[in-house]
């Protein structure tokens, strides 16, 4: 994901979001983007797992 931007990059990125948001904000931004992402990833398993399932069944009534 990050593979491109490197560690410079990357320093400079925390650097402007510590000035721009101010270092009692920053780890509530944090917060809010973890959530966020640990939110999207359950979706996309739940989503996933819903669609292997409903390819068994099709399968399932294929051989029958």
């Amino acid at each position: 994901m990050f593979s491109n931007i490197g560690v410079p990059g990357l320093i400079l990125i925390l650097t402007l979001a510590l000035i721009i948001f101010g270092p009692k904000k920053l780890p509530e931004i944090g917060r809010a983007f973890g959530q966020t992402l640990k939110e999207f990833k359950k979706s996309t398993s739940e989503l996933t797992e819903d669609v292997m399932k409903d390819l068994d069944d099709e399968k399932k009534n294929v051989t029958k």
